[in-house]
């Protein structure tokens, strides 16, 4: 089945026609421009505490911030779906590419303006529209380059600072690692693999790629070379291609020599020796950067 027709996050949702009655559904859509690309925003017929345009506001800075990683919107055009939840807070985002880029989102009735702020999951769902859509066991892959995006892009529009985003890695890379009885990336469909496994691939290739070009080039100029080509979510491809397209963008075999080393076997990343070659650090609570270690001028072009 085409990935396009697939949930892409953790939801059980309609699909099918179902998926596309609800997208009928919707009131009149608000136009917005953004990185080139025209984002049809509709509400369904709840009632927000909020004022439409603090929401309206919401999706223009998750669409800043993935202009600014790829250096435009990934796709010409999509669509937001917004939908009320109950309480606070947004949930249940989900990505399709099946009629068009777009995706759902629920919003908390009675969510604040501080909690858009905050937010991370719609900028999340609109990285998704970045990558082409690949076979079910490469999963890890789509997750992956959402959850390792997400926070750099929003460091580019000063929605988070590196500190916060270095921190969250230091917290929570390590549920990406294998487990007792965990095979390869392609083989261990768990969440913490599917995400945060996905997720140190990323990471893992950003820095190889910056030692291979002496920090001349990252993991954003492959992803952006795929989505140039035509990767979009709206398409299907094999993930080899993918790679093989960031791998030219960038003069070197970083994405296929890294894949074909965790796809099929675990590998165990020693996160401790790697944040030190980084210079990333944690002292009395607090994020403290080493500029003298090795890898430091990687730790910042990253961000």
């Amino acid at each position: 089945m085409s990935r396009r027709s697939t949930l892409r996050c953790m939801l059980g949702l309609a699909s099918g026609p179902a998926l596309a009655r609800v997208a009928q559904a919707a009131d009149p859509p608000t136009k917005l421009q953004e990185g080139g690309a025209d984002i049809e925003v509709s509400f369904e017929p709840e009632h927000f505490d909020l004022p439409q345009a603090a929401l309206l506001g919401w999706v223009r800075q998750a669409a800043r911030a993935v202009s600014a990683y790829y250096g435009r919107f990934p796709v010409p055009r999509a669509r937001v779906r917004i939908f009320a939840g109950g309480g606070r807070g947004i949930s249940h985002g989900t990505s399709y590419g099946d009629d068009g880029a777009w995706c759902r989102i629920s919003v908390g009735s009675r969510t604040t303006a501080a909690d858009l702020d905050r937010d991370w999951m719609l900028t999340h769902e609109m990285v998704h529209f970045a990558f082409p859509s690949v076979a079910r066991r490469h999963h890890w892959i789509e997750e992956g380059t959402a959850t390792y995006v997400e926070p750099i892009a929003r460091v580019h529009i000063g929605n988070l600072t590196a500190a916060e985003v270095w921190g969250d890695m230091l917290r929570d890379m390590h549920q990406g690692l294998p487990e007792a009885g965990d095979s390869g990336l392609d083989n261990t469909p768990t969440w913490g693999r599917t995400y945060w496994g996905g997720a140190l691939f990323c990471l893992l290739a950003d820095v190889g790629i910056r030692k291979n070009t002496a920090n001349a080039k990252g993991l954003e100029d492959a992803l952006r070379a795929i989505n140039r080509a035509g990767g979009t979510i709206e398409t299907d491809w094999p993930l080899e291609r993918a790679f093989e397209t960031g791998d030219k963008a960038t003069d070197g075999k970083t994405l296929t020599e890294l894949y074909r080393k965790m796809r099929a076997q675990p590998v165990m990343v020693d996160l401790p020796d790697l944040w030190k070659q980084l210079g990333v650090g944690r002292e009395n609570g607090k994020i403290v950067f080493d500029g003298s270690a090795p890898l430091a001028g990687v730790r910042k072009a990253i961000m």
